[in-house]
């Protein structure tokens, strides 16, 4: 409930400020604490016993605070105490020029003279903003001020010598976690026919008597920080830094016995350090390693040793696929299920369900009451905006997992290997997810390590130990430079991705087409030969028999097909070359989502693709996302060309490399990534590899990821399978590897004969 300071104070001390103009803004104790609604700078203020002095007392402490400001951004960017500030000053001038603007005793020379002077302080604000373009958005009327800007606002009032309405002695809590089911979502919710029947096979679970009361303890803490405004302190203490130390967390020593690796598999150090933390106990993280080093796994069998099942992963739709297949890889012997649409085909009985966060509205209701045990959000960056749809369902879909989990204590993990994007702020909406903060102030386990301190924001000590308080937390940050003597030197990593539109859907069926054609073909030559084929007899046959085929004839067929369609061109109906190009296509804008993400979590990335639609389509989406990029393409002049390598080597501000694999997979030097994003497959593994080596070489000081993207459920993960089998072919013929030599037949006729046989092997069409 709201709670209302008693201070209504109009008189100032002796030098000029009132008790409470200590407080609020700078960390020392706020007079008000609580919550209640969001000043929106239209309630009424009381009157002014000293207007017959000044008309407007406010002005001077504005013109003052603003010079502050101004100050602070010229030496860099504002932290969020000054734009806090800024922020209150803004809000103030519009209240007060509407106020002046009013009122009927004030004479028109005084009038006019103190619409001035506040015109003086707001181009202040517009050029304090010039210098850092983030603070415009404080300037909008919209934006509704928190609950430190409301305590500054009343505070500064109060030292200028108004006597405030009740109303605006109220502090309310930002961001308020909205309940899982709006109203207006509510006809919006499904419900898959599986989850009633899990519910009728367990409907007794056990609550957890005893939480309610030990929360209530926890509730009721108090000390000497119990009426300071804490938050900011809390970001300034990660915006100061804290001499170099990294923001990760101590963890548990490399275990002597491997517990976590599934057969087959071994985890890495780094990751096992993380999982032995998770066997003692700790149970909320900010995994905010660099991408490539495992937070997939990590999460998944995190929710293994702790034996937090049902988990509830929420990822972005590009990974989802990965995803499962991560689940059958790390813990095989658990059950998954991908929640795609209204949820027709989810399994209601598995322990780890994936669901991505366009369709996470429409599955709220019973996601909130399915008895989930952990939680995880990948790319958690994406809820830094509290007042988005997608960061209230997370946190509300959290605090429902808190409140059912036995003991209070779930499993929750945020991944992300960019937790902050614009400024310290960003931290808020994760720590939210993961318990650390509620509302307006630190939850009370945070409360307790910040307590245990003994020190308060006006002591110096505080923000290093305040800092370290909230990285014990949970925060775990690896680099791939600091772990990688764990790594491989160079590693591909495929990343499916599903189609799930008309484009994908008409991919789909132009292959089952073009393996029709295939199989009309194979018949009509199998006809000479009299067999059952030539009689259109079924080639498909029951279940645990083998389907008899002509693997030469096969061979054959397909050959034909690929001689045929390199040359009839573009003109002659549906081939494996222009197949290919369509998934090219449907994959542009999820590899570029992807690039932008990685761009964001570890510096530059170079982007390959193989046609230069893709190309085009890839920088759009990159400019869009406010990232810088630039282009090598078959085109360019030789100047041109070194002109956009150096940009991408020497400048800060260059983020990405979007390249063509024909015209820059060779000869070129981008070392200054160490990922790479291959949106289009080549048809030769030389050619990958190739690619691979332009930020692979000397002068690369870190583990090279290329990040694969495939359409699944297409040919292109087929393809992918094939030029892997020729790179073992390369191992064995230059290396002296060991691999098995497979087919030397080029890939794009093994593609061909991957779709003749599964028109033979399919179902059969009469």
């Amino acid at each position: 409930m709201p709670t209302t300071d008693r201070r209504r104070s109009s008189r100032r001390s002796s030098n000029g400020s009132s008790p409470s103009s200590q407080g609020g803004s700078n960390g020392s104790p706020s007079a008000g604490s609580g919550s209640s609604r969001a000043n929106n700078g239209t309630s009424p203020r009381g009157s002014r016993p000293n207007q017959a002095n000044d008309p407007a007392p406010i002005i001077p402490i504005l013109a003052r605070r603003v010079r502050e400001v101004e100050a602070k951004s010229l030496e860099g960017k504002v932290g969020p105490a000054k734009r806090t500030k800024f922020q209150v000053i803004a809000l103030l001038v519009r209240e007060e020029r509407a106020r002046i603007k009013t009122d009927a005793a004030l004479p028109g020379a005084a009038r006019t003279e103190l619409l001035k002077r506040l015109d003086g302080v707001a181009t202040i604000l517009a050029k304090t903003a010039a210098h850092d373009t983030s603070l415009l958005r404080l300037l909008d009327e919209s934006a509704v001020p928190g609950p430190a800007a409301q305590r500054m606002r009343r505070d500064w009032l109060i030292e200028s010598g108004a006597e405030l309405a009740p109303e605006d002695l109220v502090i309310e809590a930002s961001g308020p976690v909205r309940p899982a089911v709006s109203a207006e979502l509510a006809a919006k919710q499904v419900v898959p026919a599986s989850v009633p029947a899990r519910a009728m096979a367990n409907p007794f679970l056990a609550p957890d008597l005893g939480r309610a009361s030990r929360l209530g303890d926890e509730e009721r803490m108090s000390g000497q920080l119990a009426r300071w405004d804490l938050m900011d302190p809390l970001y300034r203490a990660f915006e100061q830094g804290a001499g170099g130390a990294a923001a990760s967390m101590e963890l548990p020593p490399l275990p002597l016995v491997d517990r976590f690796s599934p057969p087959g598999l071994e985890v890495m150090p780094h990751q096992a350090r993380m999982l032995e933390a998770v066997r003692e106990g700790h149970r909320t993280f900010l995994l905010a390693d660099e991408p490539g080093l495992g937070k997939t796994a990590q999460s998944l069998l995190a929710a293994s040793v702790a034996n937090a099942y049902p988990l509830l992963a929420v990822v972005p739709n590009v990974v989802k696929i990965n995803w499962a297949r991560e689940v059958e890889r790390w813990t095989p012997r658990r059950r998954v299920t991908v929640i795609h649409g209204d949820g027709n085909d989810v399994d209601a009985f598995a322990d780890i369900f994936v669901v991505n966060y366009t369709v996470l509205d429409r599955h709220l209701s019973w996601l909130s009451t399915f008895g989930f045990r952990s939680m995880v959000v990948d790319e958690a960056h994406f809820i830094k905006n509290l007042t988005s749809q997608r960061s209230q369902h997370v946190l509300a879909l959290a605090e429902r997992i808190r409140e059912g989990s036995p003991g209070g204590d779930p499993l929750l993990l945020a991944l992300t290997g960019t937790p902050l994007i614009n400024d310290v702020e960003d931290f808020n909406a994760i720590w939210r997810f993961l318990g650390w903060v509620k509302g307006s102030r630190p939850a009370p386990e945070l409360m307790r390590r910040l307590e245990e301190t003994g020190l308060t924001p006006a002591d110096r000590g505080f923000y290093p130990e305040a800092r370290s308080a909230v990285i014990d937390m949970g925060i775990v940050r690896r680099r791939k430079v600091d772990v990688a003597k764990d790594l491989p030197d160079k590693r591909i990593a495929d990343l499916p991705v599903e189609l799930d539109d008309d484009l994908g859907r008409s991919i789909r069926a132009s292959e089952r087409e073009l393996g029709q054609r295939l199989l009309t073909s194979y018949r009509r030559q199998l006809a000479a030969r009299g067999t059952a084929a030539a009689r259109n007899e079924p080639l498909a046959v029951s279940v645990g028999e083998s389907v008899e085929v002509d693997e030469e004839l096969m061979r054959r067929v397909a050959l034909q097909e690929l001689e045929s369609s390199k040359t009839s061109g573009a003109g002659g109906g549906e081939n494996v070359f222009t197949m290919v190009r369509r998934i090219g296509q449907a994959k542009a804008a999820l590899a570029a989502d992807y690039t932008a993400q990685l761009a964001r979590s570890v510096g530059k990335v170079v982007f390959f693709a193989k046609h230069i639609d893709v190309m085009d389509q890839a920088e759009r989406i990159l400019a869009d996302a406010g990232l810088r990029t630039v282009s090598i393409r078959g085109d360019q002049t030789g100047t041109q060309r070194q002109q956009a390598i150096d940009a991408f080597q020497k400048s800060p501000d260059v983020s990405v490399a979007v390249c063509s694999l024909m015209a820059a997979g060779v000869g070129l030097n981008l070392h200054a990534a160490s990922n790479v994003v291959l949106a289009e497959l080549s048809w030769t593994a030389a050619e990958q590899q190739q690619a691979i080596d332009r930020v692979h070489r000397i002068g690369q000081d870190e583990p090279v990821t290329a990040w694969r993207i495939l359409a699944a459920q297409t040919i292109d993960a087929k393809i992918a399978e094939l030029i892997d089998s020729k790179q073992g072919l390369a191992a064995r013929a230059l290396d002296g590897s060991d691999e098995a030599i497979t087919s030397s037949d080029s890939v794009q006729l093994d593609a061909l004969v991957h779709l003749l046989r599964q028109a033979l092997t399919g179902p059969v069409r009469r």
